[in-house]
């Protein structure tokens, strides 16, 4: 019976050692690269009592009215944006004199029909931290310098602008210290736009500069207003946010085949724009803890105005973060008091933490989209009547390293990108197999070798034959 046992087991070995000799291993698929630890730091950096202590600078100057005092060193516009500059410039020399600090000036020729009667100069600050690869590669973050009361005219009444938008501005600055820490492959600009409250003047102004310049802007981030935490709805509320999108660009409204395509194969709500606000929101859930983003589908507050709409004008991705609950008494008011109701943009009412979160989010994503390499130029999608779906892209002339790309896929009605799998650097398609394209919409985004990722580019009008 034992060599019978013995032979048996001989024989077993044998054919476990002729199927391991015969068996051909699978292919493993690449994996993608590990989420940039960084990001939890700089999510949590921003430093309340430095928010305080710019905000109060900034309502100390008594009105920054577009239309104020230019020559004073303590009262008025003027004497405002030279603080932020000087600021700025305090600023890089912390971190060896990483920024490139500089006034971008545009002449507004004054028009009786307008808030500005007379030839003015409207003048924003920038402060450019220059990537180590991509260096025209720009996401920018932008805070208004200016202020008003109710009559918009009135460039000489107090109007401290606590809230509006001192809160935007200090959460810039503020982002520039935590940012400036750090080297990454794109650049940051951080800026202070003038002449909002007169009609968005510096926001148009700096975008046609850009386009002069030629930047290859991938994002703005208008903050206007992250301090207010109790609005006029009798709501308390420092856990959530709005970020106000519009779906494509306002120039393609009027593109035919434009939209042609977005009524036979979708993206109405799929724009460059749109697409940023997604990141956000993602990049916040990922990053930050009780703190809740809301997406709006809409380019501002229901018949308002924000400094993101001249960029998106010029065909730049734009979006505004702010306040979920707004106080009305608190904004473009007269300081006074009436039947018990404190009218003004006080300093009291701005809360500091909150402030910090919202600066918190932005500093993650400028250093997300600074760090990824640019999304692809190019997606094209086919699968018409088969039972499958096939991306193709172009890759992106960069020299930010690239480990691949996520293809990214969602139900239609989704408002965030549910889905996503992983393409390593090299190859430049992906079919989704028994995923039917009717059902679906999906997106290409290019990730470095940190994790980062760039926006997620909607499929073009481009079809070409064979998809």
């Amino acid at each position: 019976m034992r060599p019978i046992l013995f032979a048996l087991l001989s024989l077993l070995g044998t054919c476990v050692s002729a199927q391991k000799t015969l068996s051909v291993p699978v292919p493993r698929t690449p994996a993608p690269p590990a989420t940039d630890q960084r990001l939890y730091d700089i999510a949590d950096a921003a430093d309340p009592a430095r928010l305080e202590r710019d905000i109060t600078q900034l309502v100390g100057f008594g009105t920054r009215h577009t239309l104020s005092d230019t020559t004073s060193d303590t009262r008025g516009i003027g004497a405002a944006r030279r603080w932020i500059f000087a600021e700025f410039e305090r600023i890089s020399e912390t971190c060896g004199g990483c920024l490139e600090v500089f006034y971008q000036r545009n002449l507004v020729e004054g028009n009786p029909e307008s808030r500005i009667k007379e030839d003015t100069w409207v003048v924003n600050v920038v402060a450019i931290q220059r990537g180590t690869r991509d260096p025209n590669r720009i996401v920018m973050m932008s805070g208004d310098i200016d202020s008003r009361v109710t009559d918009p005219l009135d460039g000489t009444s107090d109007s401290p602008g606590a809230n509006d938008n001192a809160s935007g501005m200090a959460g810039t600055l503020e982002a520039a210290r935590v940012l400036t820490r750090y080297r990454f492959p794109g650049s940051i600009a951080y800026v202070g736009l003038s002449g909002e409250e007169q009609g968005l003047f510096g926001g148009k102004g700096l975008a046609d500069y850009a386009k002069k310049q030629e930047w290859e802007i991938t994002g703005v981030l208008n903050n206007d207003m992250i301090g207010n935490i109790t609005g006029i709805d009798g709501v308390t509320d420092n856990t959530s946010f709005r970020i106000f999108s519009e779906p494509y660009y306002p120039e393609s409204a009027n593109d035919e085949r434009a939209n042609i395509y977005r009524r036979f194969f979708g993206g109405e709500v799929d724009g460059p724009s749109r697409q940023l606000a997604r990141y956000i929101d993602r990049l916040t859930r990922q990053y930050t803890t009780n703190l809740d983003p809301m997406m709006i589908y809409r380019l501002d507050r229901f018949g308002r105005g924000g400094h993101h709409r001249p960029f998106n004008d010029a065909g730049f991705p734009g979006i505004r973060i702010m306040e979920t609950h707004e106080n009305y008494n608190q904004q473009h008011q007269d300081l006074r008091t009436e039947d018990g109701i404190f009218y003004g943009d006080r300093l009291e009412h701005v809360n500091f933490p909150y402030a910090a979160k919202l600066t918190g989010v932005n500093a993650i994503t400028l250093a997300g989209l600074a760090a990824a390499p640019p999304p692809p130029p190019l997606v094209m999608i086919g699968g018409t009547v088969r039972p499958s779906a096939r991306l193709k892209w172009e890759s992106p002339e960069t020299k930010t390293p690239i480990a691949g790309y996520y293809v990214h896929y969602r139900l239609t009605t989704s408002a965030q990108w549910e889905h996503k799998r992983f393409v390593p650097a090299g190859q430049l398609d992906y079919t989704f197999k028994n995923l039917v394209v009717d059902n679906y919409f999906f997106g290409v985004s290019t990730v470095g070798t940190d994790g980062n990722e760039s926006l997620v580019v909607f499929p073009s009008t481009l079809i070409p034959r064979g998809l």
